[in-house]
């Protein structure tokens, strides 16, 4: 089962194939959310700073009943902090919001902040900011660290001059949005792609085509997904609060064709409705 499942960083800690994601779960529901899908057999659960649930997630994971070792817990650094100092707080904070004594993997959430996303070059500020994830790294407080949404030239920046190299680079990734360049570098320097947003925030759902494929395998358009992202060796990070659709959501034991593979990734999807308006869909 997907669940019991595992990839392997490039610092030999195991990360399990499948995740939770918890972007837009209110903290006050977060928690009984991350019970939920641990109960069902999630073992790597996925926050951030920005999300505004830490809280409920490190009360989720403290109150599971599974010891602490048998889970790997992820937040991400918020974008805006881009000097060592803010970032050693932060990652700090992250710890006591939590209350945990340690993070799986911990990422700088975004290589500029939010409201200059693709826009100026943060890049002595990320290695700033990745200069006090290694400290914490060093310290035993992040047993891994990592980048979201960087791209190549971001990477290369940190590769240029880090002391421990990133396990993880956590982006857009779906049907629709396969970002081919990207995953062959990252392949290339041993960065394990986390695929967030693998249902393309639910616009994906009503793809016409992608549907058609999903009858011929007895499976919903979601699990099409899920399973689209794990068989490119990405970790995708669904995210619900609905018990049922956690279970929907691990439920991708199954093989989709080489043929099959490359007609999803083909497909190009750039309109995200509503979801547009965040940096991230905004194809800016």
């Amino acid at each position: 089962m997907i669940l019991d499942e595992t990839f392997t960083l490039a610092n030999g800690l195991p990360i399990p194939k499948l995740g939770f994601g918890t972007w837009f779960i209110e903290d006050g529901s977060a928690a009984q959310a991350v019970e939920e899908a641990i109960s069902i057999g999630y073992r790597n659960i996925d926050t951030a700073q920005a999300y505004g649930n830490e809280r409920g997630v490190g009360e989720g994971v403290r109150s599971s009943g599974l010891p602490r070792e048998e889970l790997f817990i992820s937040s991400k650094l918020a974008a805006e902090i881009k000097d060592y100092a803010g970032a050693v707080s932060a990652i700090d904070g992250s710890l006591a919001t939590m209350g945990l004594d340690y993070l799986d993997l911990m990422m700088i959430h975004s290589p500029q902040p939010w409201n200059d996303w693709r826009g100026g070059s943060y890049a002595e500020g990320n290695r700033e900011a990745w200069r006090a994830l290694e400290a914490a790294h060093d310290a035993g407080k992040l047993r891994s660290i990592g980048v979201s949404n960087f791209e190549q030239a971001d990477l290369e920046n940190i590769l240029n001059v880090c002391t421990v190299a990133p396990s993880v680079n956590q982006i857009l990734l779906h049907v629709g949005n396969t970002p081919t360049e990207l995953l062959d570098f990252c392949t290339d320097t041993n960065l394990l792609v986390e695929a967030y947003s693998p249902i393309a925030h639910g616009e994906i759902l009503r793809n016409e085509e992608v549907a058609a494929i999903a009858v011929r395998y007895s499976v919903s358009v979601a699990q099409l997904c899920i399973r689209y992202a794990v068989q490119l060796g990405t970790v995708p990070l669904p995210k619900t609060t609905n018990p049922d659709h956690m279970r929907a959501n691990a439920d991708v034991d199954f093989t989709i064709t080489a043929e099959d593979m490359d007609t999803l990734y083909g497909m190009r999807v750039t309109d995200y409705g509503k979801s547009g308006k965040f940096p991230v869909f905004s194809g800016k």
